[in-house]
C-alpha cells in the first residue's frame, strides 16, 4: 500500500492481505478480531473504504497471533489488550502510576494462567506420548511373536486408565 504523506511523518498503510502475512492471522480472522472488539476499529481508506493498517496495528497484531498460538482465550486476550493499551496510555502520562502496576499484575496473572493450562496441556501430551510408546512395544513384540507380549499390556494398565482420564 502507498505511503500517507503528512507535514510530521509518513505513515506505512497496509492492506488486509498484507496485514494478514505480516502477523500469521487469516484475513477472515482479522475481521472477526475487528467485529468481537478484540482489536478496535480498523482504519479505512477514504477512497476505497478498504481496512488499512498501520504498523502499530501490525504490532498488535502480532501479538495477538502469539497469543492465539498460546491458546489464550479470546477473554484472555481482550483483556490482556486492554492493559496493555493502558500501559501504553501511561507512558503518555495519562494513567496513574499505581493503576499500571496494577495492570502489569493482572498481565502477569493472565500469563501465568495460561502456562499454567500449557503445563497440564504438556502432562496430558506426555501421558498419551507413553500410552503410544507402550502399544508400539506390544505390536513389536506381537510382529516379532514374542510370548511376553500380553506381559507389556498387562504391566501398564494403570497407564492406560491415565490416557482413558485425560481424554
Amino acid at each position: 500500500m502507498t505511503q500517507q504523506n503528512t507535514t510530521t511523518s509518513r505513515t506505512q498503510w497496509h492492506t488486509i492481505r498484507e496485514a494478514s502475512l505480516l502477523s500469521g492471522l487469516s484475513e477472515s480472522t482479522l475481521r472477526y478480531y475487528e467485529q468481537i472488539g478484540i482489536i478496535p476499529p480498523v482504519a479505512r481508506d477514504p477512497s476505497s473504504g478498504h481496512r488499512v493498517y498501520s504498523e502499530h496495528d501490525i504490532d498488535v497484531l502480532q501479538t495477538i497471533s502469539c497469543m492465539n498460538a498460546i491458546g489464550m482465550s479470546l477473554d484472555a486476550m481482550r483483556q490482556y489488550l486492554g492493559n496493555a493499551t493502558e500501559v501504553m496510555s501511561a507512558e503518555m502520562g495519562d494513567v496513574d502510576p499505581l493503576v499500571v502496576r496494577e495492570r502489569a499484575k493482572q498481565q502477569v496473572e493472565l500469563l501465568d494462567a495460561q502456562a499454567l493450562r500449557l503445563a497440564e496441556q504438556l502432562e496430558r501430551i506426555k501421558i498419551q506420548q507413553s500410552y503410544c510408546a507402550i502399544k508400539t512395544m506390544y505390536w513389536n513384540a506381537v510382529a516379532e511373536g514374542r510370548a511376553d507380549a500380553e506381559c507389556i499390556l498387562d504391566e501398564n494398565r494403570d497407564l492406560f486408565e491415565q490416557v482413558r482420564r485425560v481424554g
